[in-house]
């Protein structure tokens, strides 16, 4: 599933391409027949992200999107192809620089269109995003202290955190030696205050690379340069391996629903 930061960027995108001008919305598909038709034609104002959802906003009418494990977007200049497959909502515009424009959906979990009340009611049942100017880590922490849950599994709750996903749970957790295993009343505030920093950090990190890289370079076996996806991560998807830090192998169980990746010495409960 996208994370935060790939969320970001796809509304900072399709606003600098499709902002301020009328766009013509399809849904070959037909799955989106009824939405596409009201929305066609009409001037989009601006997409936003909070978390792992979308809003574009045309006039009063809000198009929400949650893409989920499956939804991705692609796009392009000049005619689109002939539509294929499950497509689920073509947009099409004349460019910024003149030039046609066009961005697919496929395979969303939530593609819809909402009042802006609606709109307000999702976004009220989000916790803070650290992507969002000047986030409230504190408000997270609030529900997290007060929880006996694993704190590896309130982190990806995305009522208590907008926008982390199974990376960022498992990168973070590893960065600053938190077990996921340990109670959310187990995290006091000055380890909050750490940890939601980094995350801040990490997370922009990500937007302006495109990419999620969360080992520091003394860690990486090429210590200048592009990093190496084999060097990225601590323990994302490192099953096996022996830990950058310690020599003992990554372990992984699920949690949460998503496979939880983490260094049993590192991470000692």
């Amino acid at each position: 599933m996208p994370e935060g930061h790939t969320l970001f960027r796809l509304a900072r995108d399709q606003s600098a391409l499709f902002a301020g001008r009328p766009v013509h919305v399809t849904s070959p598909q037909g799955r989106f027949e009824a939405g596409a038709a009201l929305l066609d034609g009409r001037v989009l104002d601006t997409v936003s992200a909070y978390g792992k959802h979308l809003f574009a906003r045309f006039g009063t009418d809000v198009l929400h999107v949650h893409l989920g494990l499956y939804g991705t977007y692609t796009g392009g200049t000049g005619t689109p192809p002939p539509p294929r497959g499950a497509l689920r909502m073509r947009w099409v515009a004349d460019g910024p620089h003149g030039d046609g424009v066009w961005t697919d959906l496929r395979g969303p979990t939530a593609c819809e269109v909402l009042t802006e009340p609606e709109a307000d009611a999702i976004l009220g049942r989000l916790g803070p995003d650290p992507l969002r100017p000047r986030p409230d880590g504190a408000r997270a922490w609030r529900r997290i202290a007060a929880s006996r849950t694993p704190v590896g599994a309130l982190l990806m709750d995305q009522s208590v955190l907008a926008g982390v996903g199974n990376v960022y749970r498992a990168e973070l957790l590893f960065r600053h030696g938190v077990s996921p295993f340990r109670p959310g009343r187990g995290i006091d505030a000055d380890l909050w205050s750490r940890m939601w920093a980094d995350l801040v950090t990490l997370m922009r990190a990500g937007v302006r690379m495109g990419r999620i890289v969360t080992t520091r370079p003394e860690h990486r076996a090429r210590r200048r340069g592009a990093v190496e996806l084999e060097d990225a991560r601590y323990v994302y998807r490192r099953t096996g391996l022996p830990c950058r830090i310690c020599g003992i192998e990554i372990r992984t169980q699920v949690m949460a629903g998503r496979n939880l990746y983490w260094c049993p010495a590192c991470q000692a409960e």
